[in-house]
């Protein structure tokens, strides 16, 4: 009964016991007979405790897997075969055994039964082995490393994936971050200029990963088909550029690990802002509030390790490269050109020629020397990018064209065509017919162009507000705040003042109209001013 209790001995009871056996043992009967009689406890116990001071540890347990004895080899082939499989395409544990109970007729076993096995097998097979790294040092402004990462934002009330551009300089750990729609070259160039600014220098060099921006094919070890225009922009800013090998992201390890922090703690929750401006402005925000955090193994903060690296990187290009890619459409009967894939609209008569500069996010067409049109940039494909400004010129001389034109269309789907502007279109139909009203529409419209649309709109509800629905009273309190008048000053008369008379007097008629009685005529007088009435 005692030896069974002892098997219940926390460790510390256990320490003090072999310390008593072994003082028993050193000064007292001397026998591990002995020792084992007046203690009682095992005579494998005594000899355990006269070879250490320190009880050994539990021996694991080896349990008998009798439901797993007809699956072990199915389960060992599946592991084999995962070996030439994706790394993210193998079986996990969980999908091992959901296969077993539906392959397998009869098998019973638990998931976690064959969550334990499944484990022990890929430690035998060498699947489960971790890769060592070599911690890395880095020299002030020496190498950054950049890469793109998904996050999503509401803009504008709308739930949209973005593209998010981060660069992270690796001496001072600094990073910055910024957005896109999508994560094309003019914004993969267009991001480096943001943070070459933001940094104030250029850093000597830039890692990446395989971007399709900047590499065309991928050749033997680091050797790289850079994209010419890639190869432009490096040359205009004096750095050098290294790429990862495909599927190794341990080689920029510092920019995978921002990229998972800033999310974290700057994309949770959701950010919402009107428009992509206002989150990039929150998100050069946020990179400088983490200058103030200490990385871990430093003692200062990482603004002032930026401000240690700034005198490091190389100079600023004394002018910006031309991040627009440039190509010259030409007008068509449509007053539209081809840009990529679609189609833009342009004030301009057919058979002109124009430049077109493609942005990161806009589109703009250019004619001697002037920018004529200005798109959002569209990512679909025979798509058409109307603006109802380009056409006013030509509905003029074609009105019945406008009610269902497709630029109108698009203005309504945007929101850009409020609601005041059809009731004054009904009401002007309504007083001039359908062909006059929509002209007067069209008139109307221009003053929008030359003026301003919100205040155009103001001015339409102002009338609207007042039942009246005419052009000119409308052109009028559009314009009425704009007129400057002179101020009228007070004249000195002088030696005018001798022409002065008093004002004449008129009394005396009326008495006289009195006095006569003549018939059918009758005297008012109100608020200082008297009239005659017949």
């Amino acid at each position: 009964m005692e030896q069974r209790k002892r098997s219940w001995l926390t460790r510390r009871d256990k320490v003090e016991l072999f310390e008593q056996i072994r003082r028993e043992y050193e000064f007292g009967v001397g026998t591990i007979a002995g020792v084992s009689r007046k203690l009682g406890v095992h005579r494998r116990m005594v000899r355990e405790a006269l070879h250490s001071a320190v009880p050994a540890g539990a021996k694991p347990q080896q349990r008998r897997l009798r439901k797993l004895e007809a699956a072990s080899v199915y389960i060992e082939r599946i592991l084999l075969e995962d070996r030439q499989a994706p790394p993210k395409q193998r079986h996990t544990a969980h999908r091992i055994w959901e296969r077993l109970r539906g392959e397998l007729p009869g098998f019973d076993g638990s998931e976690r039964t064959v969550r334990a096995y499944v484990h022990r097998q890929r430690r035998q097979l060498g699947l489960t082995g971790r890769e060592v790294f070599v911690p890395q040092s880095y020299d002030w402004g020496v190498e950054a490393q950049i890469d793109w990462y998904e996050a999503w934002a509401i803009l504008g009330g709308e739930r949209i994936k973005l593209q998010v551009f981060e660069l992270r300089s690796m001496a001072s750990g600094a990073a910055y971050h910024r957005a896109y729609t999508h994560a094309t070259q003019q914004a993969f160039l267009e991001a480096h200029e943001f943070a070459f600014r933001y940094f104030d220098g250029v850093f000597r060099l830039l890692r990446y990963d395989n971007l399709g921006s900047a590499v065309k094919k991928i050749l033997r070890g680091h050797q790289r088909e850079e994209t010419s225009r890639f190869i432009a922009f490096r040359s205009h800013w004096h750095f050098q550029s290294e790429f990862c090998n495909p599927a190794r992201g341990n080689e920029k390890g510092g920019i995978e690990g921002e990229g998972g922090y800033f999310r974290r703690n700057h994309w949770v929750p959701l950010p919402e802002f009107r428009d992509l401006e206002e989150l990039n402005t929150y998100l050069e925000q946020c990179c400088r509030e983490d200058q103030h955090r200490v990385l871990a193994g430093r003692s200062e903060t990482v603004g002032a390790a930026m401000l240690h690296e700034q005198p490091h990187l190389l100079p600023l290009a004394a002018e910006p490269f031309e991040l627009a890619e440039i190509s010259f459409p030409t007008v068509d009967g449509l007053r539209c050109v081809r840009v990529r894939t679609n189609r833009y609209s342009v004030p301009l008569p057919p058979g002109t020629k124009v430049e077109a500069k493609v942005q990161a996010d806009t589109v703009e067409l250019w004619h001697q020397g002037k920018r004529v049109a200005r798109h959002q940039r569209c990512y679909n494909r025979q798509q058409q990018i109307l603006d109802l400004e380009h056409y006013l010129d030509v509905l003029r001389k074609k009105p019945g064209a406008l009610a269902g034109s497709t630029p109108l269309a698009q203005w309504r789907q945007a929101g850009r065509w409020p609601e005041c502007f059809d009731r004054l279109w009904q009401g002007l139909i309504s007083r001039h017919g359908r062909s006059q009203g929509t002209r007067q529409m069209i008139e109307l419209l221009s003053l929008g162009v030359a003026h301003d649309w919100e205040r155009l709109r103001a001015a339409v509800e102002q009338a609207l507000s007042l039942g009246c629905h005419d052009v000119a009273a409308i052109r009028h309190l559009l314009v009425a705040g704009l007129l400057t008048r002179p101020a009228v000053e007070a004249v000195e008369l002088g030696a005018l003042s001798r022409y002065e008379r008093p004002q004449p007097v008129i009394a005396g008629y009326d008495q006289l109209l009195t006095e006569a009685g003549v018939p059918g005529v009758h005297v008012f007088s109100h608020a200082g001013v008297e009239e005659v009435q017949a």
